[in-house]
């Protein structure tokens, strides 16, 4: 993310879009309606989330690979440090291939994260990393590689006959089940759009979630994240369809903090639903902190180092496999003992958690 290309356009935008964003986006909660959503939450603060034994929202889903007992376990350090919401990814493809028993996994999902007193972010579409998805067993992950197996959603199958209709049913339904379920933090409609080197391509897909998502009319809001602010079409349309305004930011906490700045112009919570890669300067230290002063939610990528290989830096392969001195994400290893017990303190401090 370049702050110049932030200051040309979202500057622009908050100053044009956004003032007419209720009366062009049929069905957007106002920022009234908006706040006083917000106001009935503490301070939101949490991670993304897959279980340490998946590497994709496919081995977390599909009925073999569903693991309760290690969501379970996992969700436990969770609430351990005071985290109150976990962003989930879900994925059309374990829909597809049993409807009911899908949708039975997702309320078993909400039942554990319930017990631990975590409310969930739902992920629909995405537009990151591999785009050949596959039911059934999935691969090993790679090793020294950053999330070697992550799918995106629906990726080369768009273009498939039949697949918008498939889609469409997808939301429909699980939206439709889940309408009013208080568990359900937000509806995360579509994870950073226009990735891939897709570009604009994504908008028509983004608009189509969109309607599909306001024609159900959940209770929960709705919204899609702000990633990179080149792709000024996309940033227009997730600004001024999202109830909430999402974003993500792996910068230092001096250009993060004007990104937060120019977004609360809307008026509207703000919510970052990505930050914390320690070798880009965004810590837990330096940035957790400025979140909460700025009552901006605070999602970090990942929580349990696992098979998504998320330890390891996007564009620092390491071949051979051994643990980086310092973690790219993640806060946990699998036996719940942390990468920093510093982090683990100041997170419970800023969580009032003795």
């Amino acid at each position: 993310m370049k702050i110049r290309d932030l200051v040309l356009s979202i500057l622009l935008l908050t100053t044009t879009a956004v003032v007419s964003a209720q009366t062009k986006a049929s069905g957007v909660w106002t920022a009234t309606k908006a706040n006083a959503w917000y106001a009935q939450y503490r301070w939101i603060n949490g991670s993304d989330f897959i279980p340490s034994t998946a590497i994709n929202q496919l081995e977390m889903w599909q009925a073999d690979t569903f693991d309760p007992k290690t969501i379970d376990r996992e969700l436990d350090y969770a609430e351990g440090i005071g985290f109150n919401a976990m962003r989930v990814f879900l994925h059309s493809m374990a829909w597809q291939q049993d409807h009911a028993g899908f949708k039975k996994r997702v309320a078993q999902y909400l039942s554990i994260a319930d017990k631990h007193h975590i409310n969930t972010i739902f992920v629909f579409f995405d537009d990151c990393w591999n785009s050949n998805a596959k039911t059934g067993e999935q691969p090993k992950p790679k090793t020294g590689i950053h999330n070697s197996g992550w799918l995106q959603d629906p990726g080369n199958r768009l273009n498939e006959p039949g697949e918008t209709a498939m889609l469409q049913k997808y939301v429909t339904d699980v939206m439709t089940t889940f309408r009013h379920d208080k568990r359900i933090l937000l509806w995360d409609l579509y994870n950073e759009p226009g990735n891939s080197n897709k570009g604009d391509k994504s908008l028509n897909l983004l608009s189509k979630i969109f309607a599909w998502a306001r024609a159900v009319n959940p209770d929960q809001p709705l919204s899609a994240g702000m990633w990179d602010w080149s792709l000024e079409k996309l940033n227009a349309y997730q600004l001024t369809h999202s109830d909430v305004i999402t974003y993500h930011d792996y910068e230092d906490p001096e250009k993060h903090e004007r990104v937060v700045q120019i977004l609360k112009a809307t008026g509207k919570p703000v919510i970052c639903t990505e930050y914390m890669a320690r070798l880009r300067n965004s810590t837990f230290a330096n940035t957790m902190p400025m979140l909460k002063k700025e009552n901006v939610g605070a999602i970090n990528w990942g929580l349990v180092s696992g098979k998504t290989n998320t330890i390891y830096a996007w564009d620092t392969p390491m071949p051979d496999g051994q643990e980086p001195k310092v973690w790219f994400h993640d806060i946990f290893r699998k036996d719940g003992t942390p990468f920093s017990g510093d982090e683990i303190s100041l997170i419970k401090k800023l969580n009032n958690i003795k």
